[in-house]
């Protein structure tokens, strides 16, 4: 990095911890990149990005080794001016309180250990966490319940200690088997670089300090593949939590195609079918559903517990997930975003981000599509301004989302993608149904029935039709390779994860020119507009800008 002067810096460093990036500097690319490792975006207009320091970033950061030095050193190779003292002194501190204390096994004690004495002194003195030490055992040391590992996690990180948990895990039943050479789809099947790396990385050699964790990696990019190549590291049992039946389908199907594992082995656990067996499919809403499906949990010894879309994770699995801190525990996202702010849960229980590739290197790399992105700005009526004037903000929302001017977009960019796969995404039931007629194209709602969703799908990767109406059900694990146009009608306020994954469902890699295009349809001097430009944060820190059209 000697090259980068300071004359040719690209950021500003501001002693309120945020950080302002250039978008038409040279240097551009590589700042974001290396701000995404250890800061998080806050707003992305046209020729500035807003970025924020904070402790979770942080110790994201230190968890995936990169230092507070690295951090430090990165900030000073790019930036116009010296970064604050103020802001330096802040890394340097949250930092390195990642791993100041550390959960461990001796002597068959489950043992919370300090790194100093005055850190012990405050910890003891901290109520949140004193309730969980059953005793101390010296300067540094003390004596924790083990049924209380992720509780007292939690408790540490809103101390402000993040613990670093190489207690490691309970035995677990084996399972011996391994990846194919060849699928049964008759397709060759080796793994990726990263995905392999992201596996050996989670693994860590089976050493205490690996095991749980986040994978991030774009939709599209094979995160399925990246489990899969974690469960014949561990050659386990293992439980999978996903978000659907559909995906728990999906995942059977690439296990069944792609490793040795046979039909006997692989139960699905859902409203339609209740087999345990080795490998174990669910979705978190059955298993938040009663105590009986909680059960699952400890119907096995499960050497290894995956979570599918681990962004969406629900409170009561977050519950469960307390009490499971024994067993090897696997994230899969494309984002760790959480609209309800949850990311530290995610940190605490799961465990932190192991392994990141941002979407723009796998994109060049070819193994994602290219995406184009598009925010179509669609006037509002004269006949309906007056209700949209005097209406409250969420009906107003409503209004701008169900504007009839967006339809007349949509047909033309039906027309222009003709002959292409293409998706109408949205969030309002009504509006999909007049679209759908309109098209005399299938719709998928929440309500069609598992059966007849996988046969839509599997019409539509068969090219039986190309269009498919689609609601919130597909944001999640739809596995639709040929889909190369998505177009967003409506979405749900400003969730900025909804955006990401609607744009994953056209990322998979296409024959050919391998390319994908993404419209989201926003009406102009409305609410709408706001809230579009917060869905968008997350995609622009992976480096997508939307091309406004009016």
């Amino acid at each position: 990095m000697s090259f980068k002067t300071r004359e040719s810096g690209c950021i500003i460093v501001q002693s309120d911890l945020t950080v302002l990036l250039e978008t038409d500097h040279p240097l551009y690319e590589d700042a974001r990149d290396a701000l995404s490792g250890f800061a998080e975006m806050v707003k992305s207009p046209e020729y500035i990005h807003t970025y924020k320091l904070t402790q979770l970033s942080l110790w994201n950061a230190a968890a995936a080794g990169i230092t507070t030095e690295q951090v430090i050193e990165e900030l000073r190779c790019f930036s116009k001016h010296e970064p604050p003292q103020i802001v330096i002194s802040r890394i340097l501190d949250w930092g390195k309180r990642y791993g100041r204390v550390k959960l461990l096994i001796e002597n068959g004690r489950f043992i919370l250990r300090c790194d100093d004495k005055y850190i012990s002194a405050e910890l003891e003195n901290t109520k949140a966490v004193a309730k969980y030490l059953t005793s101390r055992l010296d300067d540094l040391t003390f004596e924790v319940d083990a049924a209380y590992r992720g509780h007292i996690k939690q408790a540490l990180i809103i101390a402000e200690y993040p613990a670093e948990d190489l207690a490691g895990y309970r035995e677990a039943s084996p399972l011996v088997f391994g990846l194919r050479n060849m699928a049964l789809s008759e397709q060759p099947f080796v793994l990726r670089p990263y995905q392999s790396e992201a596996a050996e990385v989670f693994h860590a050699n089976g050493e205490a300090r690996g095991g749980h964790g986040v994978i991030v990696l774009p939709c599209g990019a094979g995160k399925t593949i990246v489990g899969m190549a974690a469960m014949t590291k561990l050659q386990t049992e293992t439980l999978i939590l996903t978000t659907a039946i559909t995906a728990v389908r999906q995942w059977i199907a690439e296990l069944t195609d792609k490793t040795s594992l046979t039909a006997d082995q692989i139960g699905e656990y859902s409203g339609e079918k209740k087999e345990i067996k080795p490998v174990t499919i669910s979705t978190y809403q059955i298993l938040g559903a009663s105590e009986r499906h909680r059960e699952l949990m400890n119907s096995r010894e499960w050497g290894l517990i995956i979570y599918d879309e681990v962004h969406t994770l629900p409170a009561p699995v977050f519950r469960m997930t307390a009490e499971l801190q024994s067993k090897r525990r696997l994230g899969l996202t494309a984002t760790l975003i959480r609209e309800d702010g949850l990311e530290s849960d995610v940190f605490t229980l799961i465990g932190p981000k192991r392994y990141e590739v941002p979407w723009k290197v796998l994109e060049k790399s070819g193994y994602i599509a290219k995406a184009e992105c598009f925010e179509v700005r669609v006037p509002l009526a004269d006949s309906l301004r007056m209700d949209y004037a005097v209406a409250d903000k969420r009906k107003k929302f409503r209004i701008a989302a169900e504007n009839p001017g967006k339809l007349q977009i949509l047909q033309r960019l039906l027309k222009e993608h003709s002959g292409r796969h293409i998706l109408v995404i949205g969030l309002y039931i009504s509006q999909l149904t007049l679209i759908a007629e309109m098209l005399d194209a299938p719709i998928i709602t929440g309500k069609t029935k598992s059966g007849k969703r996988d046969e839509l799908y599997q019409r539509f990767r068969d090219g039986e039709f190309s269009v498919i109406i689609v609601s919130k059900v597909a944001n999640y694990a739809i596995d639709l390779p040929d889909a190369n146009v998505a177009i967003e009608i409506s979405g749900t306020f400003g969730s900025r994860q909804e955006e990401a994954q609607r744009l994953g469902r056209i990322l998979r890699p296409k024959p050919g020119e391998n390319r994908a295009w993404f419209y989201t349809l926003v009406t102009s001097d409305t609410v709408e507009e706001g809230f579009a430009a917060h869905r968008q944060l997350f995609l622009a820190e992976q480096g997508y800008p939307y091309s406004v059209v009016t």
